[in-house]
C-alpha cells in the first residue's frame, strides 16, 4: 500500500480519505501504558534506555502510509478536512507522551505536515500544544514529547509573519520561558533555546523581558542546569541588539559575576568562555565603564581563591582583555576595589571593638560570675576574622601593589602550566558502564527518521 501510494499518480480518490483516516485512528489511537518510572528519578537521555513499543513494526507501517498520503501530489486538503478535524488532532497530540522515540519522531513529522496543509487547524494546533505545555509546567511535570513539540514549534515560529501578533508574544513569555523551571530541562533544552532565539531574531524588543525572566528562573542549586542557562544566554547575546544589551547589562553581568565565583568549576568555566566570544567582547568594549566595576571584584577574588587552576588562567586572560581595552578605567577600578576592602576591614575592626566593649561591660555586672558559672569553655568574644580559614590577605597583595599587564600575563602562564600538569586527571563526568539492552540499541540504530527537516512556508494570513 505504501509503495502503491508513493509510486502511482491519481490513485487517491475521494473514497480513500475516510478509509485512510479511519485506518490510522483504529490502529494508532490508543491508551498509552503507564510510565515505566512515574515517580522515580528523572530520565537521563545519556544513561537511561527508552521503553520501546512492542507493536512498533505494525505501527510503523501505518505511520508511513499516512505520511505518504499527506505528501502525495494527489492529496487534497479541502476533502481531507472533513475527516482530519480538531478531534483527530487532539488524539494525535495525546500520542506524543509515548515512551518510544521512534513513534514520537513519526508523530512530529505527521503533525507538522497537517499544520502545513490544513490552514484552518493551525490556531487550534498551537492552542492545544500550549495546553500540553501548561499541564506539564503546572500539573504533571512529566511528558515524553516536549522536545518533539518544541521542534515543531521551532519551525512554526520561523514562519511567523512580522510584526508578531500579541498571542505569539504571550506564548513566549507565559509558556516557553516557564519551561525553564522544569527538573527535566536537559531533555528538551536545545529545542527550547532554539525557539527562544527564533523569537528574538523576529522581534529584538522581546530581548529585555526574556533575559530578565531567565535571570528570575536562574537555578540556585542545580549546577548542570546553570551551565545550560549559560549556553542559552550566550546564544541570545549572539543575536542581541546593542541598544537592547544596554537595558539588561547590569543584572546580566551581576549574575555572570556570581557564576564566575561558583565553586562548581564547569559553571565558572562556562561563564568565563563568554570572554572568548568576539561579538560579546565588542558589546563589553562599548560599555566598559559599566561592566568592569561589576566584574572586577569577582575576577580578582577568584583569581586567588578558586580551587581550580583552569579558572585562574581564564580569569587572568579576561583581566588582560579588560586591561588592554582601557588601562585608565582598569586602574580606577583597582584603586576603588582596594579602598572598598579597606572600608570593609575598618568596619570589621569597629564591630570587633564594639563587641569587646559590650563584653567588658558585661563582665562588670555583679551577676556576671553567677551567669558564667559552670561554663567550661572560654566565652570571651572571638572576632570572625580570627576564625576565617582564607589566607590572611585574600583579596590583594600584602603591599597592595596594583595589577600590571606583566603580572597578569605571568599569572596566566603559571596557571596554564599547572593546568597542563593536572591534565591527566579527567574532571568531566563519564557515562556509567552499565549493561545495555542489545535489542533497544539495535532498534534505535535501525530507525530511519521520518523527515530530517521541518520547513513550514510562512503564511502571513494564518500564522
Amino acid at each position: 500500500m505504501v509503495e502503491y501510494v508513493t509510486k502511482n499518480k491519481n490513485v487517491i480518490t475521494e473514497a480513500i480519505y475516510p478509509e485512510a483516516v479511519n485506518m490510522f485512528a483504529v490502529n494508532l489511537f490508543r491508551t498509552l501504558p503507564p510510565s515505566s518510572n512515574p515517580n522515580g528519578a528523572e530520565f537521563d537521555p545519556e544513561e537511561d534506555e527508552p521503553t520501546l513499543e512492542a507493536a512498533w513494526p505494525h505501527l510503523q507501517l501505518v505511520y508511513e502510509f499516512f505520511l505518504r498520503l499527506l505528501e502525495s501530489q494527489d492529496f487534497q486538503p479541502s476533502i481531507a478536512r472533513r475527516y482530519i478535524d480538531q478531534k483527530f488532532v487532539l488524539q494525535l497530540l495525546e500520542l506524543f507522551d509515548s515512551e518510544d522515540p521512534r513513534e514520537r519522531d513519526f508523530l512530529k513529522t505527521t503533525l507538522h505536515r497537517i499544520y502545513g496543509k490544513f490552514l484552518g487547524l493551525r490556531a487550534y494546533i498551537r492552542k492545544q500544544i500550549n495546553n500540553v505545555f501548561y499541564r506539564f509546567i503546572y500539573e504533571t511535570e512529566h511528558h515524553n514529547g516536549i522536545a518533539e513539540l518544541l521542534e515543531i514549534l521551532g519551525s512554526i515560529i520561523n514562519g511567523f509573519a512580522l510584526p508578531l501578533k500579541e498571542e505569539h508574544k504571550v506564548f513566549l513569555l507565559k509558556v516557553l520561558l516557564p519551561l525553564h523551571k522544569a527538573k527535566s530541562l536537559s531533555v528538551y533544552h536545545p529545542q527550547l533555546a532554539y525557539c527562544v532565539v527564533q523569537f528574538l531574531e523576529k522581534d529584538p524588543s522581546l530581548t529585555e523581558p526574556v533575559i530578565r525572566n531567565l535571570l528570575k528562573f536562574w537555578p540556585k542549586t542545580h549546577s548542570p542546569k546553570e551551565v545550560m542557562f549559560l549556553n542559552e544566554l550566550e546564544e541570545i547575546l549572539d543575536v542581541i541588539e546593542p541598544a537592547e544589551f544596554q537595558k539588561v547589562m547590569d543584572p546580566l553581568f551581576r549574575q555572570l559575576a556570581k557564576c564566575v565565583s561558583s565553586p562548581h568549576f564547569q559553571v565558572a568555566e562556562r561563564a568565563l568562555y563568554y570572554w572568548n566570544n568576539e561579538y560579546i567582547m565588542s558589546l563589553i568594549s562599548d560599555n566598559y565603564s559599566v561592566i568592569l566595576p561589576i566584574m572586577y571584584p569577582a575576577f580578582y577574588r577568584n583569581s586567588r581563591n578558586h580551587w581550580n587552576k583552569t579558572i585562574h588562567g581564564l580569569i587572568y586572560n579576561a583581566l588582560k582583555l579588560f586591561m588592554e581595552m582601557n588601562q585608565k578605567v582598569f586602574d580606577e577600578c583597582t584603586t576603588q576595589y582596594y579602598q572598598e576592602r579597606q572600608r570593609e576591614r575598618k568596619l570589621m575592626r569597629e564591630r570587633d571593638e564594639a563587641w569587646m566593649r559590650v563584653e567588658a561591660l558585661a563582665m562588670r555586672h555583679p551577676n556576671y560570675n553567677i551567669a558564667n558559672k559552670g561554663t567550661t569553655n572560654n566565652t570571651s568574644y572571638t572576632s570572625p576574622q580570627h576564625i576565617d580559614n582564607s589566607p590572611p590577605d585574600e583579596d590583594g597583595d600584602p603591599d597592595q601593589t596594583p595589577l600590571t599587564l606583566e603580572k597578569i600575563e605571568a599569572k596566566a602562564n603559571e596557571a596554564k602550566k599547572m593546568t597542563n600538569v593536572n591534565k591527566v586527571k579527567p574532571l568531566l563526568r563519564r557515562k556509567s558502564d552499565l549493561p545495555q539492552d542489545s535489542y533497544t540499541i539495535r532498534a534505535l540504530s535501525d530507525h530511519k527518521r521520518a523527515d530530517e527537516y521541518l520547513v513550514t512556508p510562512p503564511d502571513p494570513n494564518n500564522c
